[in-house]
């Protein structure tokens, strides 16, 4: 199954879910998707959804100076993000059990 489209839809929930735990840049953020088991999330979609959830209140961020290279744009959330992430989590259960008992095949004719 191609999972990209499924992942277009969810790609918020996931990144909020991650900073949650943790501030993070960039790459950091892609990094932990990955790690999660979404290896096929792309860093360009990453990078537009942290400037996209940044640009309507739900992170905050601050650059940390490196000694090994460019300063890095941290992000972390804030209220309204805990806020959105938590509907969205709420959302995502009443899916997914929606989903479930629809892909149910015990006690399917066939």
């Amino acid at each position: 199954m191609d999972t990209t489209q499924l992942l277009k839809g969810v790609l918020d929930v996931a990144v909020l879910a991650v900073v949650e735990r943790e501030d993070g840049y960039g790459y950091d953020v892609v990094r932990r998707l990955r790690a999660a088991g979404l290896e096929e999330v792309g860093e360009a979609s990453v990078y537009g959804t942290l400037r996209r959830l940044y640009a309507s209140g739900a992170l905050a961020s601050y650059v940390v100076p490196s000694d090994e290279g460019p300063h890095r744009k941290y992000y972390g959330i804030n209220a309204q993000g805990r806020a959105m992430l938590e509907a969205q989590r709420k959302d995502w259960h009443e899916f997914a059990t929606a989903m479930t008992a629809l892909l149910e095949t015990e006690g399917v004719d066939r």
